[in-house]
């Protein structure tokens, strides 16, 4: 970004757009285990704040991240204070930040002594959970989280279960009191072996969903998730280890070298990295960092760059700290992770309303710690606007959890006399045909008996969103669709335990707790049900909304468009469709046939004057939204719901009433257009977080 050409104002926007952003992050990363961005990305975003603050200090929030510690506590754990806050690391992303940064550190150093010429202490940094050990008298009596620095969460149950880390210190020093920090990871091999089980496990219908072991996105998650799990039997199953790369705190011992505590810590039972060592310069530096960059793959964990420390103890007192890093140290930020492979084929799948994706059949490869080989291409135009085509070589990223993305081509490797690719015009299921309607980006199979449709639909149906019939997952439904003992949801309310048993690896428990599953789903609250039937464009709002304007499926069922389309939030789209779905004669058959079969949906009308649960005084009070296109980091329901809870109404459509449309990744061009017409703002995603987080931004919406 040119700072020079920023204002104030400028400035200001974007400052608290990036603290937003990093905040919502955070939450995702430290307490959900999940991560909605690479580190790479994160890390960009962070350094980007921290810049602006320095250009415009007066401008600086008290509680910017840049001032803390990222990372909360998670409810499901005691808190615990801990005695020295566990900081965090500034980081680099280039050999000249790096440069930089060793020049501003010689420079403080030597004002005191200008003799001074400190070594660094060159670690790979593991991609795992920070903890903290604390013995008493040479026993673990404590493990706990970084949280934010100050509070972490009390694990000490969980990391029991871990061999690599000692329980004591030894018969003979049992008076020892002692601090050791360092990082708990999944190894490689146990990642892959976990996955590969777990997969199997969840393939046998003879296991309940609980049972079902979870599968994970990566080696980071897979090592937080299973600190974070109630039965330490879980966590041991788990096979995680540590290395330990500091002491905090010891009563009896005191070193000159960061190199020679890590040497007394051997000497104790802890592992250390063993590719840690000592570098006397910038140069030795650098070449460490090439020779791992390229490296990664020949060790058995996951790293995402090296930490670089001062070695002298004494120095590292001299430089300090701020509140949030020490100044002795810093993390070189390795890119993210790309790979190149051949797009073999572009295929289409096929969803419960019909939608057309198209997705990418690659060579497997290798990217972010597990292989590849399917990756989504979102929609029509964005594989004409990458110009994709099979055979091609394509750059893959995959960052964390986030479901890889075919980047681009790799134009000095396309064949000559390759063609551009063009979607099919027939369904690649039943032969339909795809029919791309005015102003949707998608395509759609028009045969509602087409297969994929069918299990699709059903499975949504049988989802926790729809009807919530716990165990009727896809691949059971798939299996007896196969079988013909489900063609369409009512099915569902046919089945017998004695149909079920002649599923292989199924028995009389399963067949039993499934069918009582489903007896259960028999009576959902009215808008779950509209929810369940696969209305286009009708989804967890509008769905609310029919259900307390009509209060029952009977009332709905004899609505006119002209008449739905006066709900608040419901435009003439969503009437119109909903209108044509309770007039279809299949689906008036396929309603018929629920109700003759026991399922009845509860009226949920609601009095005019009855308050909802959303609070009246939160960021979005009095307040409406639509919100549209794909957004990073939430889903649509998501976001929705983030705007009920605070206070506001999301709708469908857009109208004189809405104060903002929320727009992600391809949203609607008739709700942009209609916001524009009516001068509505639109808003993305980086301003709907900051009024999430109760920000006042550039407008007074």
């Amino acid at each position: 970004m040119n700072f020079e050409a920023a204002d104030e104002i400028e400035a200001s926007l974007l400052m608290r757009r990036l603290e937003s952003q990093i905040r919502q992050w955070d939450l995702s990363y430290y307490v959900l285990d999940t991560s909605m961005v690479s580190d790479y990305d994160y890390d960009l975003a962070f350094s980007q704040l921290r810049d602006l603050e320095e250009r415009f200090p007066l401008l600086r929030s008290d509680t910017s991240p840049t001032a803390k510690v990222s990372g909360l506590a998670h409810e499901l754990f005691r808190s615990v204070t801990h005695a020295i806050p566990m900081q965090s690391l500034d980081n680099v992303f280039s050999i000249e930040e790096l440069g930089g940064w060793v020049e501003r550190t010689l420079k403080t150093l030597r004002e005191v002594d200008e003799t001074k010429s400190p070594k660094f202490c060159f670690e790979l940094k593991i991609d795992g959970l920070a903890m903290a050990l604390s013995y008493r008298q040479g026993v673990l009596v404590k493990a706990a989280t970084r949280g934010d620095g100050t509070m972490g969460e009390d694990v000490t149950a969980n990391v029991l279960t871990i061999d690599a880390i000692p329980k004591t210190l030894g018969p003979h020093r049992n008076d020892i009191d002692l601090e050791v920090r360092g990082e708990i990871y999944m190894p490689l091999s146990s990642f892959d072996h976990h996955n590969e089980m777990a997969l199997k496990a969840r393939s046998d219908e003879s296991l309940s969903p609980s049972e079902k072991p979870k599968v994970f996105a990566n080696p980071r998650n897979a090592a937080a998730g299973s600190l974070r799990v109630k039965d330490p039997r879980v966590t041991r199953s788990r096979n995680l280890s540590f290395f330990a790369y500091q002491i905090a705190y010891s009563s009896n011992a005191h070193f000159e070298s960061h190199f020679d505590s890590l040497g007394y810590l051997r000497e104790l039972g802890f592992p250390t990295n063993p590719n840690t060592t000592r570098a006397k310069d910038l140069e030795e530096i650098a070449q460490l960092i090439t020779r791992w960059s390229s490296g990664r793959e020949t060790i058995d964990y996951e790293i995402d760059g090296a930490v670089l420390k001062i070695d002298s103890i004494e120095d590292r007192e001299l430089l300090g700290s701020t509140s949030r890093a020490p100044r002795w140290a810093i993390a070189y930020k390795y890119p993210p992770v790309e790979r190149h492979t051949k797009l073999e084929r572009i295929l289409v799948s096929i969803g419960k309303t019909g939608r057309a994706t198209p997705f990418a059949q690659l060579q497997p490869v290798v990217v972010g710690g597990s292989e590849v080989g399917l990756a989504t291409l979102h929609n029509e135009d964005q594989v004409v606007l990458k110009d994709l085509r099979e055979g091609d070589t394509v750059i893959v990223r995959k960052a964390g959890d986030v479901i890889p993305e075919v980047l681009g081509v790799v134009l000095s490797e396309r064949a000559a006399g390759s063609s551009p690719w063009k979607f099919p015009e027939l369904c690649p299921e039943c032969g339909g045909e795809l029919v791309r309607y005015e102003t949707e980006v998608d395509r759609y199979c028009t045969n509602y008996l087409c297969p994929a449709q069918a299990v699709a639909r059903m499975t949504h149906f049988a989802s926790r969103s729809g009807m919530d019939i716990e165990g009727l997952g896809e691949s059971i439904i798939s299996r007896l669709y196969r079988q013909g003992l489900l063609l369409d949801v009512s099915d569902i309310y046919r089945l017998t335990a004695r149909q079920l048993l002649s599923l292989e690896r199924f028995g009389e428990k399963s067949a039993s707790a499934l069918i009582d599953s489903i007896e259960k789903s028999k009576e959902p609250p009215l808008a779950r049900f509209l929810v369940s039937l696969t209305i286009r464009h009708v989804g967890q709002v509008a769905s609310e909304a029919l259900a307390d304007y009509f209060g029952s499926l009977e009332k709905l069922r004899g609505a006119r468009a002209s008449e739905i389309s006066t709900i608040e939030g419901i435009g003439p789209t969503i009437a119109a469709g909903v209108e044509s779905y309770f007039n279809d004669p299949r689906q008036q058959g396929l309603l018929d046939s629920l109700i003759e079969l026991g399922v009845r949906p509860r009226s949920t009308q609601r009095p005019s004057n009855q308050a909802t649960s959303s609070s009246s005084s939160g960021p979005f009070a009095n307040r409406v939204f639509v919100v549209s296109g794909t957004l990073r980091g939430f889903s649509r329901e998501e976001a929705e719901q983030a705007i009920k809870f605070g206070g506001g109404k999301a709708v469908s459509s857009v109208s004189k009433k809405t104060t903002a449309l929320i727009v992600g990744a391809d949203p609607g061009a008739s709700k942009v257009s209609k916001a524009r017409e009516l001068n509505i703002p639109v808003m993305d995603e980086d301003f709907f977080v900051a009024l999430l987080n109760g920000e006042q931004l550039l407008w007074d919406l």
